[in-house]
């Protein structure tokens, strides 16, 4: 039997996976439907439902097709219950480091993605 902490690591594996290979499938299945994706690094703040992110994510090309290095992180895991938490990430991609808070509801049974909240850093540490 695994717990709150092994399920949602997987989750956030499943997420990686997901921006790496832009397997917009994977992505639906990680985030609930009504999940936010936000940054405040865009003037007007940058706000979006799945409906709107989902196609971005299809339109790249994907880190994995670039054979791109990966370099993710869960920074820390929270629970504030048994149907809540909260994860810091980090991940890079083209040359990018972000910094993701990620805030779950578990429903039915199942952690997923409620909201996405990330910062962007003009180059990642450690990228060519």
């Amino acid at each position: 039997m695994t717990g709150p902490i092994e399920e949602l690591t997987g989750v956030i594996t499943d997420y990686f996976d997901a921006l790496y290979h832009c397997d917009t499938d994977l992505l639906q299945k990680v985030f609930h439907p009504k999940a936010v994706y936000a940054t405040a690094d865009e003037s007007p703040l940058l706000h979006r439902t799945m409906d709107e992110y989902v196609p971005v994510v299809a339109a790249r090309v994907s880190p994995a097709s670039r054979s791109e290095a990966r370099n993710d992180v869960i920074d820390e895991i929270q629970l504030a219950g048994d149907n809540t938490a909260f994860a810091r990430v980090r991940c890079t991609m083209a040359g990018k480091a972000y910094v993701d808070f990620l805030t779950f509801v578990r429903e039915d049974g199942r952690w997923r993605i409620m909201a996405k909240i990330f910062q962007m850093n003009a180059q990642a540490e450690g990228a060519a």
